[in-house]
């Protein structure tokens, strides 16, 4: 009997994703994007510090992506726009 293998694990393509966007960032209209891996509480914090430094009417700023990682640790990257018009 043969064995039907999972999905592959995507944290290599999110890495690559991640560093591309990275690197292409800085051209006009491009969004600015940190990661950040924080305990639960400094994570939302910083969200917070985000949304009240960048408000999301003027720099569409949010929560591109998260997971949770080792415990009560989350992994996420924030996203805005360079400049509000």
């Amino acid at each position: 009997m043969t064995k039907i293998p999972g999905p592959p694990p995507l944290d290599g393509l999110r890495r690559r994703i991640l560093r591309h966007r990275q690197e292409k960032a800085g051209g006009r209209g491009e969004f600015v994007r940190e990661t950040y891996c924080l305990s639960l509480m400094e994570a939302r914090a910083k969200a917070r510090e985000w949304f009240d430094s960048f408000p999301k009417a003027a720099y569409w700023t949010e929560v591109e992506s998260w997971r949770q990682v080792d415990g009560d640790r989350v992994e996420f990257t924030m996203r805005r726009l360079p400049s509000a018009d």
